[in-house]
């Protein structure tokens, strides 16, 4: 294995690592966050997210050669909390237990490039559906965290008042990082983080932290110091025997089947997005960049946190102009001095990235153009796979939906050709994973 990468390009790539995690960050804080209520210590858990993110973001850019962060997945942790362990009353070490077992039988479907024949499998119409639909969730979380977008009982979602403080940041910070993308900065992501960062203080007054944004509140800027050290309670403490009960076999098959589309449709939608294919129009290095996603769940388990999975953020590197597994090189090695300095997140708002998320969407609608839309056959499920993982807020589900959709029109329409028994056994999969979630 080879680790050299193009002189010419290093600092493109290292400004792209940096962009990427200041992208990520709020996954250290964020997820201890949600699996503390799981039972599980705050420190251990951001011990074992920090641990995660590093080794498997180095694995991504060292043996997969690939921009791509990987972390513990949004989502796949609420599961782990409110259905896994609140829902079904399952001890958090045995939880633990099954996102390892998850992680084998992931790395077993690795092995045997089931994951890799799945992603062959999917039809261009939805590969670039996928892609914007991945565009378009990204912006909504940028909106999201910025306060731009928030909820309203009358219409389901709205836009904030202007006279908002943190909504005032937010659009300065979005129109100067614009300005500087546009105008071609180099570094022009990075740059626009920092300047919004900086405007907070005068303009903003407070914000919210990553933590707090999630959970919808308000919080004045303060420092809880600069060092702590970390917790490594969690490491080993899951429960290997006890995950193999009948009863948790649910569980476990939800983590693999979820993780399993998720990590699929973000390689797929991030390389159509940044021409990250091989020469027969594949995603790049796509069976070690899976091996390395089945690798980050095995070890969550051990380390003490949920599934890993690649991050869709990463596009926020990959629009900066990182191509090489540098940038995930660099990400990776960002967050592991925040096992000694996590304080110090409180330092960057979740609305200093935020406009970085919402340009990203921007970037990543070009493939969109690329479907046929006069072909209504193909044109109605890359339309569903589109729509659904932003107004469904799951990647999976506008994958799943966009699968099972185009499999019933192309067959009812007499266009069995079209669908491969290989799709058939992906729609299986699909419906499984529909009764996973559940």
């Amino acid at each position: 294995m080879t680790t050299d990468f193009p002189a010419s390009s290093r600092r493109t790539e290292i400004l792209a690592g940096v962009s990427t995690f200041l992208a990520t960050m709020y996954i250290i804080v964020v997820n201890p966050a949600i699996l503390s209520q799981a039972g599980l210590p705050f420190s251990g858990v951001l011990t074992a997210t920090v641990l995660l993110s590093f080794f498997c973001s180095l694995m991504m850019g060292l043996y997969a050669r690939n921009p791509i962060v990987v972390a513990p997945g949004m989502g796949l942790n609420a599961f782990f909390t409110f259905t896994a362990v609140k829902g079904m009353g399952v001890q958090p070490e045995v939880a633990l237990g099954a996102v390892f077992w998850a992680g084998i039988l992931f790395l077993l479907l690795s092995v045997l490039n089931v994951r890799s024949t799945i992603v062959r499998l999917i039809p261009l119409p939805l590969r670039y559906a996928v892609s914007a639909g991945i565009g378009l969730f990204i912006t909504l979380i940028g909106f999201e965290n910025a306060r731009f977008i928030v909820a309203n009982p009358a219409t389901l979602v709205g836009i904030a008042r202007l006279t908002d403080p943190i909504v005032l940041t937010f659009v300065f910070g979005l129109l100067l990082t614009a300005i500087l993308v546009v105008r071609d900065v180099p570094g022009g992501i990075i740059i626009g983080i920092v300047l919004t960062t900086l405007a907070a203080w005068p303009i903003g007054r407070y914000w919210g932290n990553a933590s707090a944004v999630t959970m919808g509140q308000k919080t004045l800027v303060n420092f809880q110091g600069i060092w702590a050290a970390p917790d490594f309670s969690l490491l080993g403490r899951l429960d290997l025997v006890g995950s193999l009960s009948w009863s948790l076999w649910p569980v476990i098959f939800a983590f693999a089947f979820t993780d399993l589309f998720d990590s699929l449709s973000t390689f797929v939608g991030v390389a159509e997005a940044g021409g990250l294919q091989d020469e027969n129009g594949q995603p790049r290095h796509l069976n070690r960049s899976l091996l390395t996603d089945a690798v980050a769940t095995t070890l969550a388990g051990v380390f003490g946190t949920s599934p890993g999975t690649a991050y869709i953020e990463s596009a926020v590197g990959i629009a900066q102009g990182g191509r090489t597994g540098l940038t995930a090189v660099v990400a990776g090695c960002c967050f592991l001095p925040f096992l000694f300095l996590s304080p110090l997140l409180s330092v960057i708002p979740a609305i200093a990235t935020a406009p970085a998320l919402v340009l990203v969407g921007a970037f990543m609608m070009k493939p969109v153009t690329r479907i046929d839309w006069g072909r209504l056959d193909d044109a109605l499920p890359a339309f569903l796979a589109l729509v659904l993982i932003p107004f469904s807020y799951s990647i999976t589900q506008g994958l799943i939906w966009g699968f099972l959709s185009w499999t019933v029109i192309k067959l009812v329409i007499g266009k069995r050709q079209e669908v491969p028994i290989g799709l058939l056994v992906v729609d299986a999969f699909c419906i499984l994973a529909l009764f996973a979630e559940r």
